[in-house]
């Protein structure tokens, strides 16, 4: 064999599995045609962050006079500088991972990667040359790309994906976003923050819609100070591109609405990338758009596993690393258990951002416990009120039984950094009690997690 794994696709999944496939001491190549990272590095988590930064730093430019300072002259963004450093930061990190592979021993196989049948992956390089290569074991690590509908069919220009929305040439005076997800939500603050007038519309009854329903109304909240037009409830019917301007036509719950717009960003989901991959040859089973695996990522085909956005679970960044670790820990013969699906947090970086792990109030109760709920605004919070970023809260459910933490659900200054004791905490299985009684240091927006806690058990201070 050539090696002992190959894996086609090196985003946060891929890159991450190999280099802990080569530390233990497996002989790991990793098959991409792109830049190495994937998405998330390249086109997703690292350079919409940059943009975001960007436009909070313009933000507090603005809102200089709240802290007391005073800037003369006209401040105002340059778009293609936001849109270069934004460039910039993805191509260190890919370059990052260069560096990486280089340290670990893994080789960077340039190309197309398909499974080939008989532990052979085939790889088709630029040119068209092709070439197989034999392995004890592979995996697909192959992503996912932005999702097209039939009545949204993107042509880069006027109706946009993710990726010409952080390479446009130029800020549009006006933007439509389509879907309220993580995605369409970030680049609507993005957007809107910079100057330009956004409208998000969202199919469901609220944005955000897979949050707890607090916090969808808080950001909602939150995004219509900035002058951002929401419409739930509302479908994007057609998109003539043929003028100047493209004519939206939305259906709302109050019939329908047309809007002149630049631009039109389509952020309705992601597409699993398992086609022309030779899933089909191989006799890989796939069930709704997604490879079929165990608890291991093993596929139904010996020596074959799967893991990321192409697999059962959610298609977050850090979901697909951690698969990817258990996935070769598994093959190199680790004693390793299952990841709990149910302890993953998901963060959203918009001004307020948002971060949740566990359970919403709503499905608590549909599960049928009893519980506890308690919820601190950061109004109430010395830091954030110094900070000047009062808007949001942390709301906690309990097991009223026996106090288990089921559910966690921010909204804030900085709560994406805060989640992470969250799911250490439920990961140990820590009680209501335990929260309340851990020291939390004063003044910082984390003291928010121990008075929520408190005001479920009636011993809140600070309300």
């Amino acid at each position: 064999m050539d090696y002992d794994l190959i894996i086609i696709g090196s985003g946060p999944g891929g890159y991450v599995a190999a280099i802990r496939a080569s530390q233990l001491k497996m002989k790991v190549a990793v098959v991409e045609r792109a830049e190495l990272g994937g998405i998330c590095l390249n086109w997703g988590c690292i350079p919409t962050k940059s943009l975001l930064k960007s436009a909070q730093v313009f933000d507090y430019l603005t809102h200089a006079s709240d802290y007391g300072i005073s800037i003369s002259g006209e401040v105002k963004p340059d778009f293609n500088a936001i849109i270069a450093r934004s460039r910039n930061v993805a191509n260190g990190m890919s370059k990052g991972i260069q560096f990486l592979f280089k340290k670990n021993n893994i080789v960077h196989i340039k190309g197309y990667g398909r499974l080939a049948g008989n532990n052979n992956v085939e790889v088709e390089d630029l040119e068209g040359n092709k070439k197989n290569y034999s392995t004890k074991n592979i995996i697909l690590a192959t992503g996912a790309r932005s999702k097209e509908l039939p009545n949204l069919k993107q042509d880069g220009k006027k109706i946009i994906g993710y990726r010409e929305a952080m390479t446009l040439e130029k800020q549009p005076g006006s933007m439509v976003v389509v879907g309220a997800g993580a995605i369409g939500s970030e680049f609507a603050d993005f957007y809107q923050s910079i100057g330009t007038s956004v409208t998000l519309v969202e199919f469901l009854p609220r944005i955000v819609p897979n949050e707890d329903e607090e916090v969808s109304k808080q950001l909602e909240r939150s995004f219509k100070k900035t002058k951002m037009k929401i419409m739930t409830d509302s479908s994007v019917e057609s998109v003539d591109t043929s003028k100047e301007k493209c004519i939206v036509t939305i259906k709302t719950p109050k019939g329908q609405e047309v809007i002149e717009t630049d631009i039109v960003f389509s952020a309705v989901g992601v597409t699993t990338n398992i086609e022309d991959i030779g899933l089909e040859k191989a006799g890989v089973k796939t069930e709704n758009g997604k490879v079929v695996v165990d608890d291991y990522y093993r596929t139904s085909v010996t020596g074959v596993f799967a893991i990321g956005d192409i697999v059962h679970g959610p298609a977050l960044a850090h979901v697909a690393s951690a698969e990817g670790i258990i996935c070769v820990e598994k093959i190199a013969g680790v004693e390793v258990e299952p990841l709990d699906y149910k302890n993953i947090p998901s963060c959203t970086y918009t001004n307020p951002e948002i971060a949740s792990c566990g359970l919403t109030e709503a499905a608590a109760r549909e599960s049928g416990y009893e519980i506890k709920v308690g919820k601190f605004p950061f109004t109430a919070s010395g830091k954030a009120s110094a900070s000047g970023a009062k808007d949001g809260f942390v709301k906690l459910i309990f097991d009223a039984t026996y106090g288990e933490l089921l559910g966690a659900h921010m909204i804030g200054a900085n709560v994406t950094e805060m989640i992470a004791e969250i799911v250490v905490a439920r990961k140990l299985e820590t009680t209501a009690h335990e929260i309340i009684k851990a020291v939390h240091p004063h003044p910082t927006m984390s003291e928010a997690i121990m008075e929520a806690a408190t005001a479920a058990y009636g011993e809140v201070i600070h309300l």
